[in-house]
């Protein structure tokens, strides 16, 4: 039994692992550590695929097992830490009159697993759609996991006070991006890979582009840039897509 084929494998259950320890994070609400732990399964996310390459062993047990460690990391922990930012808001704030009286903590906090469900979704299409083996056609999970597990952490930033606060604290707004996580998962449109095939700028100059504009926002905004990162990489591959058709058109 040749052991190369199982590196890619065990590198895929540290994602898994990763994520579990994320989620007993998420559960007792210290979404700073949870934010950590995914940046670890996303870590060991990148090298799994890598080494699989590179070790010529790629194989279906492999996409399938990264699939149900990525559902856990990127699907289930981002999940609940939206449940616990929207549970915990009276916390926060007492301007949205929020209690269990007036049934916004029995219900709407649950309204944050709508990402959950939308990661499974988008995973299960990505394992059998064929037109995503050189780029991605809706927001991968690992990016989207990023964006929502930033929130908190720059929540936790804001010293409780500034516009930032007030906006990642207002209960609608939260609802509101659940509802575009769930939609960009599973939207049709085309997204650029980061994957560099060729060092040089002509075949590479929206993946250099990207790179360049986030080590600046993170350098000059450390964590309340990686929301903007995302947001950014959805709109520069949308501005690819269209600046493509024109060219072919």
């Amino acid at each position: 039994m040749s052991v190369k084929k199982h590196i890619p494998n065990f590198i895929t259950l540290l994602n898994l692992a990763s994520g579990l320890i994320a989620l007993v994070y998420a559960f007792n609400t210290n979404l700073q550590m949870a934010f950590f732990w995914v940046c670890m399964g996303i870590f060991f996310d990148f090298w799994d695929g890598f080494f699989a390459r590179i070790l010529k062993v790629q194989g279906k047990l492999g996409l399938q097992l990264d699939s149900l460690a990525d559902m856990v990391t990127s699907g289930v922990v981002p999940g609940v830490a939206m449940y616990q930012l929207l549970a915990n808001i009276a916390d926060l704030t007492d301007d949205y009159n929020l209690s269990i009286d007036n049934g916004y903590l029995g219900l709407l906090p649950y309204v944050g697993f709508i990402i959950t469900l939308a990661s499974c979704y988008r995973l299960a299409k990505f394992n059998i759609d064929e037109r995503q083996t050189d780029s991605f056609i809706g927001l991968p999970t690992p990016a989207n996991a990023l964006f929502i597990m930033s929130l908190p952490v720059i929540l936790n930033h804001t010293g409780g006070e500034g516009m930032v606060f007030e906006f990642l604290s207002n209960p609608f707004i939260l609802v509101g991006i659940s509802l575009l996580s769930a939609y960009l998962l599973n939207a049709e449109i085309p997204l650029f890979s980061l994957k560099v095939k060729y060092f040089n700028w002509k075949n590479n100059k929206i993946q250099f582009i990207f790179l360049i504009v986030s080590v600046l926002l993170l350098s000059f905004f450390q964590y309340f840039a990686i929301p903007v990162i995302i947001l950014f990489y959805v709109i520069l591959s949308v501005i690819n897509n269209m600046t493509a058709k024109q060219a072919n058109g």
